[in-house]
């Protein structure tokens, strides 16, 4: 059983029609990113040639849009080939960019259903406060990143280098105009804010139903409204309180992460307490100490002492404590 989607665009990528209905899928392949990016790049698969183009044409459409998207790469636990695991830094490949902007626009359709219809559930997120963005502003300053006075932040951003030490760190200090995105639930008018600053639009999570709470109300309110039939009371009864329950749960996830890669981290370096690491200072903290990203392996943790943000060190372990979950490092 799956939820079908079709989006009829034109020539620039924008959605012209949108239907959705119930459908039973066959599963007849098996894909990966780093598979389905080769096919692309090789052209040996005509389906992924499309995601492309129309992926290409919608992140031009978000750059239009004025939509934010942080260039940060990701801590992930990874198999070591040996039956161990590891921890690596990963950059999105271009496929995956492509394949968000797909879910991106689903769920932009599926806002504009409930806007329409007066019901539903969006994940909105407010605009950033003018003294963040005159804080990031004087970081960007502090950091020696060129910002000109009439480029929007999101334009800023999308043009950092993660590779570069100062560029990666004004990167992990905009994750701060991000944070506050949340679930809206409506029923009977039109909610008070109802745009996503990060999409610059309004948006809902739809497309991942069979593992997120929030999709599958979404879903039913989409087919019922599309289709033209009641809703059912299950839903109605149950949105209220989603925006609390999703809260919690995302939390919890976040948690869970966090508390993995923090594990793994303590585990790696369990035995290399007194070495000195090469690393990046990507946060500072005005009590004094901050965050390191080491290059390898691929921790980041807490160091004490005076940090130059964005610049290069030297940092020496001092502690890696696997029943605590902590890692420190000192100025080294």
């Amino acid at each position: 059983p799956a939820v079908v989607w079709t989006l009829d665009l034109d020539s620039s990528g924008e959605t012209q029609a949108v239907d959705v209905r119930r459908g039973t899928v066959c599963s007849r392949d098996r894909l990966d990113y780093a598979g389905a990016q080769r096919a692309i790049d090789d052209g040996s698969d005509e389906r992924l040639n499309l995601l492309a183009e129309v992926g290409r044409l919608r992140k031009q459409l978000e750059i239009e849009r004025g939509g934010v998207s942080l260039p940060v790469p990701e801590q992930e636990i990874e198999p070591d080939g040996g039956g161990g695991f590891r921890l690596g830094y990963r950059a999105p490949l271009p496929v995956e960019s492509w394949n968000e902007q797909i879910s991106l626009m689903t769920g932009m359709a599926a806002a504009s259903i409930m806007l329409h219809g007066e019901i539903g559930l969006l994940r909105t997120l407010p605009a950033a406060p003018a003294e963040e963005i005159r804080q990031l502003r004087r970081s960007a300053a502090a950091l020696g990143v060129d910002w000109a006075a009439d480029t929007p932040y999101a334009e800023m951003i999308r043009g950092l280098d993660p590779h570069e030490p100062n560029q990666a760190a004004l990167a992990e200090q905009s994750t701060v105009l991000l944070r506050g995105a949340g679930y809206t639930a409506f029923d009977g008018g039109l909610p008070d804010h109802a745009t996503h600053a990060a999409v610059a639009a309004e948006y809902a999570h739809a497309t991942a139903p069979l593992r997120r709470l929030a999709d599958r109300y979404v879903s039913e309110v989409c087919f019922s409204l599309v289709a033209g039939v009641e809703i059912p009371d299950w839903v109605r009864q149950g949105l209220p309180g989603l925006p609390a329950r999703m809260s919690e749960s995302d939390q919890r996830a976040g948690n869970l992460e966090r508390e993995c890669l923090a594990l793994m981290e303590a585990v790696v370096l369990r035995s290399s307490v007194g070495e000195v690491f090469d690393a990046v200072v990507v946060e500072v903290s005005q009590r004094g100490g901050g965050i390191v990203q080491l290059r390898e392996p691929a921790v980041r943790a807490r160091c004490s002492g005076d940090l130059p943000l964005g610049e290069r060190v030297r940092v020496r372990l001092t502690e890696a404590d696997v029943d605590r979950r902590t890692v420190g490092f000192v100025p080294g």
